[in-house]
């Protein structure tokens, strides 16, 4: 496949691949602090250039964390990305506390700021309306004027809206201009429910695409009983489908997480992909993975079984 990336509204190009920080704020278990140095060590020599991040993960860590540990990268820096809509309220004693939704200017605001003060940054480069699948008209009355003003004074060069849903998601590109979508879970070898509604649309108007959770939870890193599925215990009959992909790719000695990485971009409005990682040595690996080369053939039986969608198959080999 090519680094072209696919024609969008941003100013700027997004890298290929992207680390995801939900797990240096703890997600499913903690990180100690000489963990997530490292990670973040690992990605920049990787040559990973792009991090995403919200203040929800680990109650403002992980964006603490990015500023803390992450080093500058040349003259422009790293692509970043956070989130809005949710407060952080910390208890008294200082601990974090509860989150809360807000969607009014003051509250959009007062989020940005405050990410922009765990980061270190005095601006970041997209800012994502973060799981508004309730709130249409919060978004519409209050919460997207608010970004396009950020973006006016130049606190955000783009905006956005990151969701788990792909029609919720898409209806948002429908009725808004936005930039970019990161869509999680909803574009994988076990799950393709972003290409029906949601890809076309953002080719049609412009939208550029980050596609998360291509592991669906880890199980197309390692599909083995006791795997998690979309946050929740996998049924049978999907473990076995994993397994079976699992088995295609090995015939042909590539491994599942390798093709599960690529498979995004064979749709050329999705312009990176965001793995979340919490270890050196998983950035590494998925860094290999998504450079290892993947026969067309392959991509072909895949297709056969239902793994990929065979409209994408003529971006395959090249």
């Amino acid at each position: 496949m090519t680094d072209t990336a696919a024609t969008s509204r941003l100013p700027f190009a997004l890298p290929r691949l992207g680390i995801g920080t939900a797990p240096l704020g703890g997600l499913f278990e903690e990180v100690g602090e000489q963990d997530a140095a490292a990670t973040l060590k690992a990605a920049t020599e990787a040559g990973i250039t792009y991090f995403d991040t919200a203040p929800r993960y680990g109650h403002g860590l992980a964006e603490q964390r990015l500023g803390r540990l992450l080093p500058p990268s040349g003259g422009s820096g790293p692509v970043i990305s956070t989130k809005t809509g949710w407060l952080l309220r910390p208890r008294p004693d200082g601990s974090p506390g509860e989150v809360i939704t807000d969607w009014t200017e003051r509250g959009i605001r007062e989020s940005l700021e405050s990410s922009l003060t765990r980061l270190g940054r005095s601006s970041v480069d997209i800012l994502y309306l973060h799981d508004p699948d309730e709130y249409p008209d919060e978004i519409r009355r209050t919460a997207y004027p608010a970004v396009r003003k950020l973006r006016d004074e130049g606190l955000i060069r783009a905006i956005g809206f990151g969701m788990n849903h792909s029609g919720p998601l898409a209806s948002y590109v429908a009725k808004f201009e936005v930039d970019v979508v990161l869509i999680a879970g909803r574009f994988s070898l076990l799950d393709h429910e972003a290409l029906t509604t949601l890809l076309p649309l953002c080719a049609e108007v412009g939208t550029a695409v980050v596609v998360g959770g291509v592991f669906n939870t880890g199980l197309l890193a390692d599909p083995s009983p006791g795997a998690m599925f979309n946050y929740r215990p996998v049924p049978s009959e999907t473990l076995e489908r994993a397994q079976q992909c699992r088995a295609l790719c090995e015939a042909y000695e590539v491994p599942l997480p390798a093709a599960a990485i690529q498979f995004p971009l064979l749709h050329t409005s999705v312009n990176s992909v965001v793995l979340g990682c919490r270890s050196a040595t998983e950035v590494t690996a998925n860094a290999a993975a998504a450079r290892f080369p993947i026969p067309g053939e392959l991509w072909q039986r895949l297709a056969e079984a239902g793994f990929v969608p065979e409209q994408l198959l003529e971006r395959c080999g090249e």
